[in-house]
């Protein structure tokens, strides 16, 4: 019987939650709510707003024409993909904690790229804001993964290494 390697086992249970959580929200977010609708869920501070984002994170690309901007990222999400499969292949068993930033990172772009496939857009909803002034883009349970997995990743690169012992 073929032995799997644990952390790959991983990555498809992190990454199985965050994309079954992900399309679960969206599919309600979409069938539930019109375009634009926003229900208030902390006074002042964050709403439930049905959005569709057509670029990057933060909206970012979202003005390039249609065709352009729809292949760019066809064809970028299988390639992260990869990259973050050969990155996995290099991380040691035991670093749980690089294996499990490395998954959400995965799980999240997945459950971008279903929406992007589906619809050429992503649906994002979650809706943080002081005071309606100060307003972070709105985003979604993807979205929430990767910049989780990306953080942890920049803040493993700066941790203090322990002296090894000759």
């Amino acid at each position: 019987m073929m032995k799997v390697n644990p952390k790959y086992l991983i990555l498809l249970a992190v990454s199985g939650v965050i994309i079954t959580i992900d399309q679960a929200t969206k599919i309600y977010i979409h069938t539930r709510f019109a375009l634009g609708e926003s229900i208030n869920v902390v006074e002042n501070f964050f709403n439930i707003t049905y959005v569709r984002n057509k670029g990057a994170a933060f909206g970012i690309l979202s003005d390039l024409p249609d065709m352009i901007r729809e292949s760019f990222f066809l064809a970028m999400t299988p390639v992260a993909l990869f990259i973050i499969l050969l990155l996995l292949k290099s991380v040691p068993k035991a670093d749980k904690i690089q294996i499990l930033a490395l998954s959400g990172i995965f799980g999240g772009a997945i459950g971008n790229y279903i929406d992007r496939i589906r619809f050429g857009y992503v649906i994002d909803f979650l809706d943080a804001h002081w005071y309606h002034k100060y307003a972070w883009p709105a985003f979604n349970v993807a979205d929430s993964a990767i910049v989780v997995g990306v953080t942890i990743l920049i803040l493993l690169m700066f941790r203090k290494e322990e002296p090894q012992d000759a």
